[in-house]
């Protein structure tokens, strides 16, 4: 019960973003190719981000 009133990190709220990209991505690839390559970089940009701060978290 206490987990539904806590806030989520950064980390969490990019991975959820992340996930809808790639479905968005997925689904796109049958009707525009190209507007699915456009969504699935936009995850890649975001998949970085998630690693990089998911490094730095386990440096400190």
């Amino acid at each position: 019960m206490i987990s539904w009133f806590r806030r989520k990190s950064k980390v969490e709220i990019l991975k959820e973003k992340y996930t809808s990209l790639m479905r968005r991505s997925f689904e796109m690839s049958i009707k525009d190719s190209a507007k699915s390559e456009r969504l699935h970089s936009q995850a890649d940009k975001l998949f970085r981000e998630i690693q990089y701060l998911s490094l730095r978290h386990i440096e400190n």
